[in-house]
């Protein structure tokens, strides 16, 4: 289970509110409630969660700016694992 808070300012306007859910009711495993006195959206994730990226995305379709609340778990991460490169030198 993965559960991740995302304040999305302007989420309780209903046709902000309507856009999101649609783009939210296509992500299997989701469930989700909205906060409209304070703009957060809670998501449950029971199947594995959409990246980060993908996450934005669907808020942006909604016309929404995702920010995440507290720690995200390394499930959603999109920072990519960078690896040293070393140079043999001659």
């Amino acid at each position: 289970m993965i559960d991740i808070e995302v304040y999305a300012a302007g989420v309780r306007h209903p046709d902000k509110m309507m856009a999101l859910a649609l783009e939210l009711d296509g992500i299997s495993g989701l469930r989700y409630k909205v906060d409209t006195n304070h703009d957060i959206v809670y998501m449950e994730f029971s199947e594995q969660a959409p990246t980060l990226n993908g996450l934005q995305s669907v808020f942006r379709k909604a016309g929404l700016e995702a920010k995440f609340v507290g720690q995200l778990p390394p499930e959603v991460s999109s920072k990519k694992k960078t690896q040293r490169i070393d140079i043999a030198t001659a």
